[in-house]
Protein backbone atom coordinates (compact mmCIF):
# COMPACT_ATOMS: atom_id res chain seq x y z
CA UNK A 1 0.00 0.00 0.00
CA UNK A 2 1.66 3.41 -1.02
CA UNK A 3 2.48 5.82 1.84
CA UNK A 4 0.24 9.36 1.73
CA UNK A 5 2.44 12.53 2.02
CA UNK A 6 1.22 13.31 5.45
CA UNK A 7 3.10 9.67 6.43
CA UNK A 8 6.69 11.20 4.90
CA UNK A 9 8.84 11.60 7.12
CA UNK A 10 11.56 12.77 5.15
CA UNK A 11 12.06 14.40 1.87
CA UNK A 12 15.16 14.00 -0.19
CA UNK A 13 15.69 16.80 -3.16
CA UNK A 14 18.15 15.99 -6.06
CA UNK A 15 18.51 18.20 -9.35
CA UNK A 16 20.00 17.11 -12.61
CA UNK A 17 21.13 19.17 -15.23
CA UNK A 18 22.59 17.42 -18.51
CA UNK A 19 20.79 14.74 -17.91
CA UNK A 20 23.17 11.52 -17.99
CA UNK A 21 25.98 13.85 -19.13
CA UNK A 22 25.91 16.61 -16.38
CA UNK A 23 25.77 17.21 -12.72
CA UNK A 24 23.43 16.28 -10.17
CA UNK A 25 23.26 17.71 -6.73
CA UNK A 26 21.09 17.78 -3.63
CA UNK A 27 19.55 20.64 -2.52
CA UNK A 28 21.57 20.75 0.91
CA UNK A 29 24.67 20.37 -1.31
CA UNK A 30 25.83 17.36 0.16
CA UNK A 31 25.85 15.14 -2.81
CA UNK A 32 27.30 17.35 -6.06
CA UNK A 33 28.50 14.85 -8.29
CA UNK A 34 29.45 14.78 -12.12
CA UNK A 35 27.64 12.42 -14.60
CA UNK A 36 28.42 10.88 -17.49
CA UNK A 37 27.79 7.73 -19.37
CA UNK A 38 30.40 4.77 -18.81
CA UNK A 39 32.71 4.02 -21.50
CA UNK A 40 30.87 0.71 -22.80
CA UNK A 41 27.62 3.31 -23.81
CA UNK A 42 30.04 5.88 -25.89
CA UNK A 43 30.52 8.23 -22.64
CA UNK A 44 33.54 9.63 -21.07
CA UNK A 45 33.06 7.55 -18.01
CA UNK A 46 34.77 9.93 -16.43
CA UNK A 47 31.95 10.77 -13.54
CA UNK A 48 29.50 8.77 -11.98
CA UNK A 49 26.12 7.46 -13.63
CA UNK A 50 22.71 7.24 -12.55
CA UNK A 51 22.54 2.99 -12.43
CA UNK A 52 26.01 3.37 -10.00
CA UNK A 53 24.07 6.06 -7.44
CA UNK A 54 20.90 3.91 -7.89
CA UNK A 55 23.05 0.61 -6.93
CA UNK A 56 24.53 2.53 -3.69
CA UNK A 57 20.94 3.52 -2.48
CA UNK A 58 19.98 0.42 -3.00
CA UNK A 59 22.25 -1.75 -1.34
CA UNK A 60 22.42 1.07 1.81
CA UNK A 61 18.56 0.66 1.98
CA UNK A 62 18.82 -2.93 1.86
CA UNK A 63 21.15 -3.00 4.19
CA UNK A 64 19.06 -1.13 6.79
CA UNK A 65 15.73 -3.40 6.00
CA UNK A 66 18.49 -6.62 6.94
CA UNK A 67 19.61 -4.41 10.22
CA UNK A 68 15.68 -4.12 10.93
CA UNK A 69 14.46 -8.02 10.06
CA UNK A 70 18.06 -8.78 11.88
CA UNK A 71 17.01 -7.09 15.48
CA UNK A 72 13.42 -9.23 15.33
CA UNK A 73 15.59 -12.21 15.33
CA UNK A 74 18.53 -11.38 17.69
CA UNK A 75 20.84 -12.13 14.42
CA UNK A 76 24.34 -10.55 14.40
CA UNK A 77 25.13 -8.55 11.64
CA UNK A 78 28.42 -7.53 12.65
CA UNK A 79 30.92 -7.41 9.56
CA UNK A 80 28.03 -7.56 7.08
CA UNK A 81 27.85 -6.02 3.89
CA UNK A 82 25.31 -6.11 0.74
CA UNK A 83 26.16 -5.18 -2.83
CA UNK A 84 23.98 -4.17 -5.67
CA UNK A 85 24.40 -4.55 -9.18
CA UNK A 86 22.57 -2.96 -11.55
CA UNK A 87 22.27 -3.43 -15.14
CA UNK A 88 20.97 -1.24 -18.11
CA UNK A 89 19.77 -2.40 -21.42
CA UNK A 90 17.75 -2.26 -24.07
CA UNK A 91 14.02 -3.14 -23.06
CA UNK A 92 11.88 -2.66 -26.01
CA UNK A 93 11.94 0.55 -28.18
CA UNK A 94 13.74 2.26 -24.92
CA UNK A 95 16.07 0.84 -21.81
CA UNK A 96 15.53 -0.86 -18.56
CA UNK A 97 17.39 -2.01 -15.93
CA UNK A 98 17.90 -5.50 -13.79
CA UNK A 99 19.33 -5.94 -10.30
CA UNK A 100 20.93 -8.24 -8.41
CA UNK A 101 21.23 -8.36 -4.64
CA UNK A 102 23.99 -10.23 -2.49
CA UNK A 103 24.63 -10.48 1.26
CA UNK A 104 27.68 -11.18 2.93
CA UNK A 105 26.33 -11.99 6.59
CA UNK A 106 29.65 -14.06 7.80
CA UNK A 107 28.63 -14.35 11.79
CA UNK A 108 25.30 -15.91 10.02
CA UNK A 109 24.46 -19.15 9.06
CA UNK A 110 23.55 -19.81 5.60
CA UNK A 111 19.70 -20.84 5.88
CA UNK A 112 18.85 -18.14 8.70
CA UNK A 113 21.18 -15.14 6.23
CA UNK A 114 18.84 -16.57 3.46
CA UNK A 115 15.51 -15.99 5.64
CA UNK A 116 16.86 -12.86 6.80
CA UNK A 117 17.69 -11.46 2.90
CA UNK A 118 14.33 -12.61 2.06
CA UNK A 119 12.38 -10.55 4.96
CA UNK A 120 14.99 -7.79 4.28
CA UNK A 121 13.50 -7.66 0.64
CA UNK A 122 9.80 -7.42 1.60
CA UNK A 123 10.70 -4.38 3.67
CA UNK A 124 13.19 -3.03 2.25
CA UNK A 125 11.53 0.33 0.84
CA UNK A 126 13.82 0.39 -2.39
CA UNK A 127 12.44 -3.11 -2.83
CA UNK A 128 8.85 -2.76 -2.72
CA UNK A 129 9.14 0.25 -5.20
CA UNK A 130 10.70 -1.97 -7.91
CA UNK A 131 8.87 -4.47 -7.14
CA UNK A 132 7.09 -5.79 -9.75
CA UNK A 133 8.78 -3.24 -12.74
CA UNK A 134 11.95 -4.59 -12.58
CA UNK A 135 13.79 -7.85 -12.26
CA UNK A 136 15.05 -8.20 -8.25
CA UNK A 137 17.37 -11.39 -7.61
CA UNK A 138 18.80 -12.09 -4.67
CA UNK A 139 21.82 -14.32 -4.54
Amino acid sequence: MPIQQSDVLYTAVATAEGGRDGRVATDDGRLDVVVNPPQVMGGSGAGTNPEQLFAAGYSACFQGALGVVARETGADLTGSTVTAKVGLGKNGDGFGIIVEISADLPKVDRGAARSLVEKAHEVCPYSKATRGNISVTLV
